[in-house]
């Protein structure tokens, strides 16, 4: 299973304010995560402390690799 994450910061914002947006968002989610079954085809959108929708996570059956090393 992969968990996907893809969330689109506004680079209009100063680097503190995105940091805190994604801060909220990550710590939101993780929060969150129980209420799922965390099953391929899971998934949800992801809004921002505004409530705009500004990305999604998902759940799929395929694995992949992190980092450049594959590991």
């Amino acid at each position: 299973m992969q968990f996907l994450l893809e969330v689109t910061v506004d680079p209009a914002q100063p680097p503190e304010e995105r940091a805190r947006e994604l801060g909220r968002i990550l710590r939101y989610w993780g929060g969150n995560l129980h209420h799922y079954a965390l099953e391929p085809g899971d998934g949800s959108a992801v809004h921002d402390s505004s409530y705009r929708e500004v990305g999604r996570w998902s759940i799929t059956g395929t694995t992949g690799t992190t980092g450049a090393d594959g590991a």
